[in-house]
């Protein structure tokens, strides 16, 4: 990363622009706008993408903006905000990957809000903007395998959030890649008969009146003698 501070607020932006697209984040944009034009960890061709998305999101007609959002990322596993869909699915192995990643953030001092699941994307941007930028880097540079499958399948479904993904993978000091996408089930068999983790929008990944605030929670200090937690 360029710079010791304002490439993590990147991240955070970025968090925020994966966001379920509701009159709170829609109020938001045209700050959004301003600090990603200025920003100067991204190339001008990431700020031109990202640009798009945000213009695209604050001018079209709200529902349609919303319901769209949903159809991308809550309806099937290729575009799954949740990174372990894409590795792991509905597996064993999964929950032990889940489980390790709390352990990494709660070894930097975070802890994840009630109901908060650590592989959803704006999670992980949010953990990223708290820390030291080359262990930030090296984080978002271990989900760049992730990022690629996540990015193909966006721009495949022709999808402007796929200039989140690519600009997250820009930080991380990575390349997009092509990475052949196997055929996507259906909604039928992605989410029925249980669904996964009782389903995206439940954890994590926003439906429509349920906007999700960020993810970390402050831990109350410890009694005297033990160590204070720390916040994002």
């Amino acid at each position: 990363m360029k710079d010791a501070h304002t490439p993590l607020l990147v991240c955070r932006a970025l968090a925020r622009l994966l966001a379920y697209p509701d009159a709170e984040l829609r109020s938001d944009l045209p700050g959004l706008a301003a600090f990603l034009a200025a920003e100067g960890s991204l190339s001008a061709g990431a700020r031109e993408a990202l640009a798009g998305l945000v213009a695209h999101l604050a001018e079209g007609e709200p529902y349609e903006i919303e319901a769209a959002y949903v159809d991308c990322f809550d309806r099937g596993r290729s575009t799954s905000l949740l990174l372990f869909e894409h590795v792991h699915g509905d597996s064993r192995e999964r929950g032990q990957a889940m489980v390790d990643l709390i352990a990494t953030y709660e070894r930097a001092g975070l802890y994840l809000a009630p109901g908060e699941l650590p592989d959803f994307l704006p999670v992980a941007l949010e953990f990223a903007s708290t820390q030291p930028p080359k262990l930030a880097r090296a984080f978002l540079g271990e989900l760049a395998d992730i990022l690629n499958t996540l990015h193909g399948a966006l721009v495949a479904r022709r999808s402007r959030y796929c200039a989140v993904i690519a600009a997250v993978l820009e930080l991380a000091g990575e390349r997009v890649r092509h990475v052949p996408l196997p055929p996507e089930e259906t909604i039928d068999e992605s989410w029925a008969e249980p669904p996964a983790f009782d389903g995206c929008s439940a954890h994590g990944q926003a439906s429509p009146g349920t906007p999700q605030p960020i993810h970390f929670v402050r831990k109350p200090p410890a009694a005297a003698g033990g160590q204070p937690g720390a916040a994002s």
